[in-house]
C-alpha cells in the first residue's frame, strides 16, 4: 500500500501526458520482437487500478489502449509483409517451410487466430506479423484486430479497475498464499481455454517455440558457449530431457515440492508469529457464520464425509482392488503413500501446534486445528485418484475434465470445512500445502516405478465389470456414513458479563475497541451510538418503532433478492446487509430505512453489535455505527456517503421522536477522524459518539 500511495500522485501529475504513454505502452505489447519483452498487458491492468483510485479516467484509458493496441497491429503487420525477403530454405529459423505454413494456417484460421491471439501473451506481438507475412486479407485483419484490441482494452482496464477499487476487501489475500491461489486459478484457466478452445492456435504458440529453439540452438556464439562448458550444458540436457524420469519429470516435481514447501513453511511462520493471517482467520470464521444456513449446512456436511477416515479408508481400498484387478498395481504403492505419509504429517503438525478449533464450530470435532485433515487427505486421495484417471484417459479434452472435477472436489471439502466453522482460512491453505507435498511424493514414485519397469502395467485391462462393482460398494459406504453421521452441535454459548459503571473508561484503556475493523483488524469508521437496553428485544423494538426495518439475514436466497433489487432497482425494505466488524466480530443486528429513492441501491444503515458488558442496575451495553448507501460498485457492494455524522444525527432524531429514550447524552469517543472503510469509500466524522439508555 505504501509503494501504491507513493505513485498515485506520481501519476496523477502526468495528467494528459500517462494516456498517451499507456497508449504507447500498449502498442509495444503488440510489436512484433519488442512486445515479447515489455510487460504491456501488467502495465495496462495497472492502470486500470490506478483509475479506480481517481487518477486516470477509465473510459478515456479504454480507448487509448485500444488505439495503441491496434497500431502496434497494423505496425506488426507492415513488417511482416515486408519480410518475405528474411526467409530461406537454409536459414534455422526462418525457414522458408514455416512461411508456407504459416500461409496456410491463415488461409484456413486467419480470423480467429488474430481474435484469439490478442489474448494469449505470447502469440500477442507474433500474430499480426506472421499475418502480413501470409499475406492475409488486409481488411478482415484490420477489421479482426480492431474488435480484439477493444476487447482486449476493456478486459484488462476494467480487471485493474475491479480491483483497485476492491483492494480493501482483497487484502488479506496479498499473501504468498494468495498469490499462489491466484496463480494457480488463473493457470488452470488459460490451460482449459488455449486446449479446450484455441487447439489451432496452441499448435502454431508450440510450432514458434519450436523453431525460435533452433534458431537459438543454432547461432555461432551459442555453439562456442557449449562447446567451452560441455559439463553443464550436459548437466541441464539431462535435466530436461523427457526420455528419462531424472530428467524433465523429475525436475519439474523437485521444483513443485520445493517451492509448495516455501509456501507451507511461510504459513506456519505466520502461524507462530501470530501474523495478520491469524487475526483474519477468527473473522472470517464470524463471518461464515453470519451467512450460515440449515440447507446448505445440509449438503456441506455431506461434502465434508468425503474426508472421514471412514470414507478415505474405504476409498482407499476400493481404488486398491479395483487397480489390482484391472492390473494397473504400479499405483498402489504410490496412493498409500501419498495418504499414509500425509496422514502421518497430518497428525504431527496437529501435535507440534495444539491450535484450538474456532470458538463458533458448528459441531464438536476431536483434535487439533492446524493443519486440516480433511484438506490434507482432498489433495493426497483425491489428487492421487485424479492424477490415475489422468494417466488413464486417452483423450486430452477428457484429461482436463478430469482435473477440474479432482480440483472442484478438493475445493469443495475445504470450503465445508470453512463453512461449517471446524477450521480456520490458514488450517485449510496449509492443509492443502501438506497433501499437496505428499501427493508430488506418490506422483514422483509412480513415475519412478514405471520408468524402471515399463511392462509392469502393460498388461490389457479386463474385467472391468469387478472395479465397478468394487466402486459401487465404496458409493454405498459413503451413503452410509454420511445417513448415520450425527455429530453434537455446539449451543450457543453464554458471554460472560463484566459490570462497568463508566462506559467510556472502557474505550479509553483500550479494552474495547473504539472503532469498526476490517478483516485483517485495520480501523475503520468509528462507533457512534453506545445504547445500553436491558436486552436484545428491547433493542429490536426500539429502533423498529423509529421506522428502522431489522434487516433478513444473508442466506443465498436473500442475497440473490438482493442482487435482483439492485440490478433492476426496485424495492427490498429488509434488505441483508454487507457484514461489518467490531472487536473480531459481526454485527448482531441490521437496521435499515428507505431513503426518497424507495430502492435497494440507496438506504440508510445501522449496525448493532452486543457486547459483554452490563452497566450497573441499567442494562447491557451495545454498541453501532450508521451510514447511508448511496449506490452500487463492484455490483456487490455499496458506497457509503462520507458525511457519518448526519447520519449519526438522523438515526438519534428518529428515537427521540418515536419516545424510545430514557436517557440521553453526546460524548467524545475519539478525535475528528478522516479515513476510509473497507471498500476505500471515504468518510469524516467529528469523533462524538450517542450515549442511550433504552425504555425497558
Amino acid at each position: 500500500m505504501g509503494t501504491i500511495n507513493f505513485l498515485l500522485p506520481a501519476v496523477e501529475h502526468l495528467g494528459i501526458l500517462a494516456y498517451w504513454l499507456i497508449l504507447a505502452i500498449a502498442m509495444l505489447e503488440s510489436l512484433v520482437f519488442a512486445g515479447s519483452i515489455i510487460p504491456g498487458s501488467i502495465l495496462v491492468v495497472i492502470a486500470g487500478f490506478f483509475s479506480a483510485r481517481g487518477v486516470l479516467d477509465v473510459g478515456d484509458l479504454i480507448w487509448f489502449v485500444a488505439v495503441g493496441a491496434f497500431l502496434g497491429d497494423a505496425t506488426s503487420y507492415w513488417l511482416g509483409s515486408k519480410g518475405k525477403m528474411f526467409f530461406r530454405n537454409e536459414n534455422v529459423l526462418l525457414k522458408m517451410s514455416h512461411l508456407e505454413a504459416a500461409e496456410r494456417f491463415f488461409k484456413k484460421h486467419g480470423s480467429k487466430s488474430v481474435f484469439f491471439g490478442r489474448f494469449v501473451g505470447p502469440l500477442r506481438p507474433i500474430v499480426p506479423f506472421v499475418a502480413g507475412l501470409s499475406k492475409m486479407n488486409r481488411r478482415i485483419f484490420f477489421i479482426w484486430s480492431a474488435i480484439s484490441a477493444l476487447l482486449w482494452s476493456a478486459s484488462h482496464i476494467l480487471v485493474g479497475y475491479f480491483f483497485g477499487g476492491a483492494l480493501g476487501i482483497v487484502e488479506v489475500w496479498l499473501t504468498r498464499a494468495g498469490y499462489a491461489m491466484v496463480v494457480a486459478v488463473s493457470v488452470l484457466l488459460v490451460f482449459w481455454f488455449l486446449v479446450k478452445k484455441s487447439r489451432a492456435v496452441l499448435g502454431l504458440a508450440i510450432s514458434l517455440a519450436r523453431s525460435i529453439k533452433q534458431g537459438i540452438a543454432g547461432n555461432p556464439d551459442v555453439k562456442k558457449m557449449i562447446a567451452r562448458h560441455p559439463h553443464v550444458v550436459r548437466f541441464f540436457a539431462q535435466r530436461m530431457s523427457r526420455d528419462r524420469f531424472s530428467g524433465l519429470p523429475f525436475t519439474l516435481l523437485m521444483l513443485a515440492f520445493v517451492y509448495v514447501s516455501f509456501l507451507f513453511f511461510g504459513v506456519v511462520e505466520d502461524i507462530v508469529r501470530s501474523d495478520a493471517i491469524v487475526a483474519a482467520d477468527v473473522r472470517v470464521a464470524n463471518l461464515f457464520l453470519a451467512f450460515r444456513d440449515a440447507r446448505l449446512i445440509a449438503v456441506f456436511m455431506w461434502v465434508t464425509v468425503l474426508g472421514k477416515w471412514q470414507i478415505v479408508l474405504g476409498a482407499a481400498l476400493a481404488s486398491s482392488s479395483a487397480l489390482w484387478i484391472v492390473k494397473r498395481r504400479s499405483y498402489i504403492l504410490p496412493l498409500w503413500v501419498s495418504i499414509s505419509g500425509s496422514t502421518l504429517f497430518n497428525l504431527l503438525g496437529k501435535l507440534a501446534f495444539h491450535r484450538a478449533r474456532p470458538e463458533v464450530a458448528y459441531y464438536s470435532e476431536h483434535g487439533f486445528s492446524f493443519p486440516s485433515g480433511h484438506a490434507t487427505i482432498a489433495v493426497a486421495l483425491y489428487g492421487f485418484l485424479t492424477y490415475i484417471f489422468f494417466k488413464e484417459a486417452t483423450q486430452w479434452g477428457r484429461r482436463v475434465n478430469i482435473v477440474f472435477t479432482g480440483l472442484i472436489v478438493a475445493v469443495a471439502i475445504g470450503f465445508s470445512r470453512l463453512y461449517l466453522d471446524v477450521h480456520y482460512v490458514s488450517d485449510v491453505w496449509a492443509g492443502y500445502l501438506l497433501g499437496f507435498l505428499w501427493l508430488i511424493i506418490g506422483i514422483a514414485l509412480h513415475e519412478w516405478m514405471q520408468s524402471n519397469r515399463p511392462l509392469i502395467d502393460s498388461h490389457r485391462i479386463q474385467k472391468k465389470r469387478l472395479p465397478a462393482l468394487v466402486c459401487f460398494i465404496w458409493v454405498l459406504m459413503y451413503i452410509w456414513v454420511g445417513v448415520t453421521y450425527h455429530p453434537t452441535v455446539n449451543t450457543e454459548k453464554s458471554v460472560p458479563t463484566v459490570v462497568t459503571d463508566d462506559i467510556l473508561t472502557l474505550f479509553e484503556s483500550g479494552d474495547v475497541p473504539a472503532t469498526t475493523e476490517t478483516v485483517t483488524g485495520g480501523g475503520q469508521e468509528p462507533i457512534n451510538f453506545l445504547i445500553v437496553a436491558k436486552d436484545d428485544e428491547t433493542v429490536i423494538q426500539a429502533l423498529n418503532s423509529a421506522g428502522w426495518q431489522t434487516a433478513d439475514s444473508a442466506t443465498p436466497r436473500n442475497v440473490l433478492r438482493l442482487a435482483r433489487a439492485a440490478a433492476q432497482n426496485t424495492r427490498y425494505q429488509t434488505a441483508p446487509m454487507t457484514p461489518s466488524f467490531w472487536n473480531a466480530g459481526v454485527h448482531n443486528f441490521g437496521f435499515e430505512k428507505e431513503t426518497g429513492a424507495q430502492n435497494a441501491r440507496e438506504r440508510h444503515h445501522a449496525r448493532v453489535w452486543r457486547t459483554p458488558y452490563e452497566v450497573a442496575g441499567v442494562g447491557r451495553l451495545y454498541v453501532g455505527t450508521v451510514s447511508l448507501d448511496t449506490g452500487l460498485k463492484w455490483l456487490v457492494v455499496h458506497t457509503i456517503s462520507p458525511d457519518i455524522d448526519t447520519e449519526r444525527e438522523n438515526l438519534f432524531d428518529d428515537l427521540r421522536n418515536a419516545a424510545v429514550l430514557e436517557s440521553w447524552q453526546k460524548r467524545q469517543l475519539v478525535n475528528p477522524v478522516l479515513g476510509q472503510n473497507f471498500g476505500g469509500d471515504a468518510f469524516f466524522t467529528d469523533g462524538e459518539a450517542y450515549q442511550i439508555i433504552l425504555k425497558p
